[in-house]
Parts: structure tokens; sequence; C-alpha cells
């Protein structure tokens, strides 16, 4: 759509509004859920690598490089960081034996488990306090739209 298209319709104008307020939004709402759960000092590459562990399941370092658009020397050095602070564990592909394939100690997995629950407690606490019932309401029915926008 060109620029004088966006310019003519208020429609089109409040839609790249709220988009942009809902980007920016969501930014500071991650931020916030990452400081209340409390993970100590890991680098965002580091949070990162756990997280794709968590969803996708034990990985080698060049599949974890590239779904963070790493070059693999980096992410070696991410992961190792990571098992020298027993979060991750490697056992040598049985494919491949040049290459180790890594997965979430018993440790990460209860550290991820207890700060999930500190930022779910964190949000459980703001919504009850900070919003009435008509407003938590409002809030859940934002909740199903925005489950329909991921979900398109």
């Amino acid at each position: 759509m060109n620029k004088n298209a966006r310019q003519e319709s208020p429609e089109i104008s409040h839609a790249l509004a709220v988009a942009g307020e809902l980007r920016i939004l969501i930014g500071k709402l991650k931020r916030r859920l990452r400081e209340e759960a409390h993970l100590g000092n890991l680098s965002l590459s580091q949070t990162a690598a756990l997280s794709h562990l968590e969803r996708e399941g034990p990985a080698t370092v060049t599949t974890l490089a590239r779904a963070q658009a790493m070059r693999p020397q980096s992410m070696g050095a991410t992961v190792s960081s990571l098992e020298e602070a027993g979060l991750v564990i490697g056992v040598p592909d049985p494919h491949d034996g040049r290459q180790t394939i890594w997965s979430l100690t018993d440790a990460c997995r209860e550290m991820i488990k207890v700060s999930r629950a500190a930022g779910e407690d964190w949000l459980f606490r703001s919504i009850r306090t900070k919003l009435t019932p008509v407003e938590q309401e409002a809030l859940a029915t934002g909740v199903e739209l925005l489950k329909r926008l991921v979900d398109s």
C-alpha cells in the first residue's frame, strides 16, 4: 500500500498506530517478565539457546546457531558457558561423532519452571490489583484476539 493511501484512510492509520504500540508493549512485557523471572545474569543468547532447547528438544551447536542467526563459533562459546553453569549437558551424536547433542539438565528445567512461575505470579498479581473486574474481562477478550493474530 502506498504512502498516500495510508494518509487518506483513518482506519489504516489507526491500524498502523495500534500495530506499532502493540509491538512496543509486547517488548516491554517480555522484558518485565524476564526481570520478574530472576534468571540471574544470563545473556540474551544464553536465554535464547535454553528456550530453543526447551521448545524443540536436544540440538547441536550448529542447529542452535542457525536458529539464532549466529555463527557456530559464537554459539559454541554460549553453550560452553551454559555447560559450565550446569544448565546443559552434551552427549556425542550417535550419527556423527564429531558433533555433540545438547539438552537441558534437570537443574535447568527446575530453574525454568521456578522462573516461569515467578513471572506468571507477577502478572497475576498485577492483573488482580491494577485492573477492575470489567477491565480483567476486557483483557481476557484482548488475549483471545491476540491468539487469533498469532495463529493466523
